[in-house]
């Protein structure tokens, strides 16, 4: 019963300190006793009780209580929730309030006109309403501590009380499971009664195993044989692949032999081509005669059938000692190869084709065309848009490429570099250059100490296809001069010069080559009286005759073995410096019209030809580290 009461004490909620601002809600404690009466006859009926929270807690307060903190929420003091402690009932808040104002004046009212007075007994009761306060709010802190206590209390007799609701649950389980002891111990008999019958059978049963067993005692002995057996074998075997494995060693190392081998053979290809060449002569001439543009055979030209290097050229002349019979005068050369007007583009490229193949063997080939303006200077070196009609530039840069990669095989890299100047009026051109015409820079030809000779601000452009460079020769044959004469529709005006640089690298035998292939398709050579040029004509066409006269002074020195070759004299001989006199195989075209009013300049031709055919320069080396 203690413990009972111990945890219905009373809790008070909040705690609030009177001031004299509140003196006026204490004195309406005075006027609120018809409603504490009221209270009192409600408390009075044991159905009206209320319930109420004491700091969390869920067990009920007594009606009187509750009714009395209600009061003292109400007036605004501090909150009690009041519960009874061994027997004795504090008096409420509410009830002090009552009598407080009695007892302070002694039982009697003081006159309206006493101000002074009810002051007195204003403060008086405020003092004592503060002192009742505290009281009230130790009390209340005391109450608090005794609610903790209470809660733990009530928290372990929960946690206990759960402890016993599992340990009853357990038990009821138990008894359950023990209650079902009786049926499985029946259960337990009859599978004790199948299993003694299946123990008999499981005896006869491994009886039948143990013989089993015996028998496969017996194949493992067999398997251990055959193992034994396949042991010797594996033996063998280790023994061939060991065999094979040198033989394998003996073949790569026969393999890396013939790889010596075969380097060594490209390298005398490479002197056999090479000297060939050299007894071809450093310095070729090819000859090649345009057909007809109304078609058939010329009159002054006749090609011997037996023999593919000689060509003559007839004229029938007035007798000038007054006979009456005409002269006929031949005019007979000898070159390294003739074509006639019937000879594809193929069957030309065919002749060079070796001369090609020197330039990715380390050495400076050059192959120019010459010969008057019309005569298919542009078409030899250049050709048409067919595959039939290509000339020797496309069909040069197929060719590189086609072998560079079969040398790729060997060990062989290769780089390409690709240039394209023209010469027009005796200034350096860049074919290449695609910025604004206004901004074209100015460009010079040095050589350089190791007598290399190179444009300055030139654009030398990387190619790695064949593509790639037929795009560069379009777009140069875009910026090329050209213009109409009275001999031609579409004269070249200029000297183009196409210059594909060729670096090759073997780093497996430590071997680099550097060479150049130069291709050049010169302008036309024409005469003042029958082309009639007349204004930027007659300067082009004396800038073209000037650098072609100083070209044959050139080979003219050259041939002769002078001391002194003037390459300076214009910017072509300067230029193909390299070509004419110094470490390079070089191929001149010289193409005739079969025409009989071009027979003055085709003779020209043909005896420049001639003088070039006979010069001797010294032997070609290739360029290798």
């Amino acid at each position: 019963m203690n413990k009972e009461n111990h945890s219905r004490l009373p809790v008070m909620s909040g705690k609030r300190v009177l001031s004299a601002s509140s003196s006026e809600s204490i004195n309406s404690c005075s006027d609120q006793q018809p409603a504490q009466k009221k209270m009192r006859r409600v408390d009075s009926d044991p159905k009206m009780r209320p319930t109420a929270s004491a700091a969390g807690t869920k067990r009920p307060l007594p009606p009187k209580r509750a009714v009395a903190a209600k009061l003292i929420r109400h007036t605004g003091a501090a909150t009690i929730a009041v519960g009874p402690s061994r027997g004795f009932q504090k008096p409420s808040i509410a009830s002090v309030a009552k009598a407080a104002p009695i007892a302070a004046v002694g039982g009697s009212r003081r006159p309206a006109w006493d101000l002074k007075g009810k002051v007195t007994d204003m403060e008086g009761k405020i003092s004592n309403y503060q002192r009742k306060v505290q009281t009230v709010a130790q009390e209340n802190e005391s109450l608090k501590a005794s609610v903790a206590k209470s809660r733990q209390k009530e928290a372990q007799m929960t946690s206990d009380l759960q402890e016993l609701h599992t340990q009853l649950s357990q038990y009821e389980l138990e008894l359950a499971a023990l209650s079902g002891v009786k049926e499985q111990l029946a259960i337990v008999s009859s599978e004790k009664v199948s299993l003694e019958k299946n123990l008999c059978n499981l005896t006869d049963e491994h009886k039948v195993l143990l013989g089993l067993r015996e028998s496969l005692e017996a194949e493992l002995h067999s398997v251990q044989t055959q193992l034994s057996v396949q042991a010797s074998t594996l033996s063998r075997c280790q023994t061939t692949l060991r065999e094979t494995q040198d033989t394998v060693r003996n073949l790569e190392e026969t393999v890396a032999r013939q790889t010596d081998e075969i380097h060594c053979g490209e390298m005398e290809r490479r002197e056999l081509h090479n000297t060939i060449q050299e007894l071809k002569g450093n310095i070729r001439v090819f000859c090649r005669v345009r057909p007809l543009q109304a078609g058939g055979q010329s009159d002054h030209i006749q090609l011997p059938a037996h023999d593919n290097k000689a060509l003559t050229l007839a004229k029938t002349e007035e007798s000038h000692i007054g006979r009456s019979g005409d002269t006929q005068k031949s005019y007979n050369f000898s070159f390294d190869r003739v074509f006639g007007p019937s000879i594809p583009q193929k069957d030309v490229f065919e002749e060079i084709s070796l001369l090609v193949q020197s330039a990715l063997d380390g050495y400076n080939v050059c192959c120019f065309a010459y010969g008057q303006t019309g005569s298919g200077k542009t078409y030899t070196m250049e050709g048409g848009e067919m595959e039939d009609m290509r000339g020797v530039i496309p069909r040069a840069v197929q060719q590189i490429f086609q072998a560079s990669k079969k040398l790729r095989e060997k060990g062989w890299k290769f780089t390409f570099t690709a240039s394209f100047v023209e010469i027009y009026n005796e200034t350096l051109r860049d074919l290449l250059y695609t910025g604004k015409a206004n901004k074209r820079p100015e460009h010079e030809i040095r050589k350089s100490a190791n007598n290399e000779v190179t444009v300055t601000n030139l654009t030398y452009q990387k190619v790695n296809s064949e593509d790639e460079v037929c795009n560069l020769i379009a777009l140069a044959n875009q910026n090329r001069s050209t213009a109409r004469t009275n001999m031609n529709d579409h004269s070249s005006r200029s000297h183009s010069v196409f210059q594909l640089d060729i670096e090759g690298e073997n780093s497996g035998r430590d071997v680099k080559c550097k060479s150049s292939l130069c291709l050049v398709d010169l302008a036309g050579s024409e005469r003042v009286q029958k082309s009639q040029s007349q204004g930027d004509r007659f300067k082009e066409m004396t800038a073209i005759n000037g650098s072609l006269t100083n070209l044959g002074i050139v080979i003219a020195a050259l041939a002769n073995k002078e001391s002194y070759i003037p390459y300076r004299n214009s910017k072509l001989t300067y230029l193909l410096q390299s070509c004419l006199g110094g470490n390079s195989k070089t191929l001149m075209f010289v193409n005739i019209s079969p025409e009989a009013d071009s027979f003055p300049e085709t003779l020209n031709s043909l005896r420049f030809a001639s003088k070039v055919n006979d010069c001797v320069i010294g032997t070609a080396s290739a360029n290798r580290k």
